[in-house]
């Protein structure tokens, strides 16, 4: 049986942690608009790499954003 090929997966790396300059505001959308899908939902941690600390203020800012209408709760309506 031959060997497994392994595959190199880089280690994600916390992008508020590394660029301190970068705050999490709920009044700055195009920063947030890149953490949201284009259905809506908010990405986990697992896939985007931000640690504990930073996406939870990352989802308290995106709902924050939401309630005052800077972000949109759902994905665009066209089909």
């Amino acid at each position: 049986m031959p060997p497994k090929k392994r595959v190199f997966q880089r280690k994600r790396v916390c992008r508020f942690c590394t660029d301190k300059e970068i705050s999490i505001d709920y009044k700055d959308p195009k920063t947030l608009h890149s953490f949201i899908t284009e259905r809506g939902k908010i990405i986990p941690r697992r896939i985007y790499g931000t640690c504990a600390t930073h996406q939870r203020q990352l989802c308290e800012a995106i709902k924050r954003a939401r309630q005052i209408a800077l972000l949109p709760y759902s994905g665009s309506s066209q089909r």
